[in-house]
């Protein structure tokens, strides 16, 4: 009887017995793919609702210990470049190789977390960081601060990468978005305490800006390394596959990722084109990521526009400015309490398209809280004269914080529902362009409130602001006709069904004795959905 070589294993896993072809003509294959039963202990959307929540923590406070590290050196740059005798522009420079670092690193990190697992990347990244924190500290020039500064932006972008894909791990989509809340408000309290902190901490000297971050830093890696567990399914069952394989000497328990044939070359290539393939090509990706940046750009110019109104206008000290922070990590802290307001929302609009929401309903929230950042920008602009009191400015931060997360969560969301294969592509484009930006408005803010005057400066950016509210709406008209000419979108119905039809077929060929589930789709879409804020 002839036989036809069976499914493909990756390198080095154990080959699997050959496809037999029976009389009826049809093959059957012999392999045994190991997925996750119903109510399985071992997947992690079925562990205990306590430890899932303390992982959720644990990841948050990392990336909220990653952002107070990015922004912890504004509150005293002086002191650097009178002690390296250096300008003002190259002193900011530690902090402009960081950000530059959020969008380097996770076109590494993504593709290595598909191959090795979350928890691996995780560890050793971290581990990285907290060692090259203590050049950092002991610097005697501004060459050691940058080149040590810009290697612990790339590892510290790896748990800001993965975060977004360990909640997917975690929780179902109807249980994720209070996590997801908790888990965004991080990212932008982070860099509102830092200021905070250093302006009263860098009266010891501006060192220990340095150790406060190798502090932390090393408190969230053993945390994160020693009792966070893997929670990315496909190494998970690659793991019980090997077992089952060693345990029964049958090689033909197969994971997923046993049947990916792709060399992991091909895999990196594929990420670090993809990304600017749907940057340049995507209309969708193009101008939410633009106004992700623009966002991303202000969070950053308050580091030196608020020394610039404060301390240059107001003659305040480094701690005085940084109380000026408050109301804007208040902002972001409310803002993050509404998040179940939102997410019950949005229940109820799955409910109404019968479990099929467009992805044009993730734009509500968007299209009612983009108006804060403007209006929060133009109150600062005109209540920033050095004769008026500190309230108007200092409390124009709470409408800005407010309306970073409902926009943050909102477009990431909107780029997850309309790029949902390819949501790990759209998401590193986001950040890849925004990082940059970050980066390079640091550099230039001081120079434009200078030359434009403090209300023209903030009233621009305003404007700015108030330009980018059209987006939202924009996409709310035209999205799904965009969505639908797309190359790269995700397809809708079309494509659940030719993969269901996909999965039924394959139902029926296999071993009813392999541990099986039926939510591939699923595990697919965990594969891909490794984010960032």
């Amino acid at each position: 009887m002839p036989a036809t070589q069976a499914a493909p294993t990756a390198a080095g896993a154990p080959q699997p017995p050959k496809e037999k072809i029976p009389e009826g003509g049809e093959a059957q294959q012999d392999y045994k793919l190991v997925t996750f039963s119903e109510g399985d202990p071992a997947n992690p959307k079925n562990w205990s609702k306590a430890y899932k929540w303390y992982c959720t923590m644990v990841v948050a406070i990392t990336c909220f210990v990653v952002a107070f590290c990015s922004s912890v050196i504004t509150a005293d740059v002086d002191s650097v470049a009178h002690e390296f005798g250096i300008s003002h522009e190259a002193s900011l420079l530690p902090i402009t190789v960081f950000v530059v670092g959020f969008g380097v690193g996770p076109m590494v990190f993504a593709p290595l977390s598909e191959v090795f697992g979350r928890q691996i990347i995780y560890g050793t990244t971290l581990l990285v960081a907290v060692v090259f924190i203590i050049p950092c500290a002991v610097s005697k020039n501004i060459g050691t601060l940058i080149v040590c500064r810009l290697i612990d932006g790339i590892a510290f972008s790896a748990p800001m990468t993965l975060v977004g894909g360990t909640l997917a791990d975690l929780w179902r989509n109807e249980e994720r978005g209070v996590p997801m809340a908790a888990f965004s408000a991080a990212p932008f309290i982070g860099p509102a305490i830092g200021p905070l902190v250093g302006g009263w901490l860098c009266l010891a000297g501006w060192r220990w800006l340095y150790w406060i971050q190798l502090i932390l830093a090393f408190v969230v890696w053993v945390l994160i390394t020693f009792t966070v567990k893997e929670t990315y399914a496909p190494t998970l069952l690659a793991r019980r596959a090997k077992n089952l394989r060693k345990q029964t000497g049958d090689n033909s328990y197969v994971s997923e990722g046993d049947l990916d044939q792709r060399p992991f070359s091909e895999r990196i290539s594929v990420f670090l084109i993809r990304p600017f393939q749907l940057l340049f090509r995507e209309l969708i990706v193009l101008l939410i990521s633009l106004y992700m940046s623009v966002l991303y750009g202000l969070l950053y110019m308050f580091f030196v526009a608020y020394p610039v109104v404060f301390e240059g206008g107001k003659g305040y000290s480094h701690g005085q400015t940084g109380l000026m922070f408050i109301p804007l990590a208040v902002g972001v802290i409310c803002s993050a309490m509404c998040a179940p307001l939102v997410n019950r929302h949005y229940l109820t609009q799955v409910k109404k398209y019968n479990g099929k929401p467009p992805a044009e309903i993730r734009l509500i929230p968007m299209m009612v809280s983009c108006w804060f950042i403007p209006i929060g920008l133009f109150i600062f602009a005109w209540s920033s004269y050095p004769r008026l009191i500190w309230v108007g400015p200092c409390l124009a931060g709470f409408p800005i914080g407010f309306g970073f997360i409902f926009l943050y969560n909102a477009a990431n969301n909107y780029l997850v529902d309309s790029y949902q294969h390819q949501a790990a592509s759209a998401l590193a484009a986001k950040t890849f362009i925004r990082s940059f930006w970050g980066a390079g408005t640091v550099l230039f803010t001081e120079q434009m409130y200078h030359r434009m005057g403090d209300q023209w400066a903030s009233t621009f950016l305003a404007f700015l602001g108030l330009l980018c509210c059209a987006i939202p709406f924009a996409f709310w008209k035209f999205g799904a006709r965009i969505r639908k000419r797309s190359k790269y979108a995700y397809g809708g119905d079309e494509e659940e069904d030719s993969h269901d039809s996909d999965i039924e077929n394959q139902k029926n060929e296999r071993d009813p004795n392999a541990p099986l589930v039926h939510d591939q789709l699923a595990l697919e879409r965990a594969r891909s959905y490794v984010s960032n804020p």
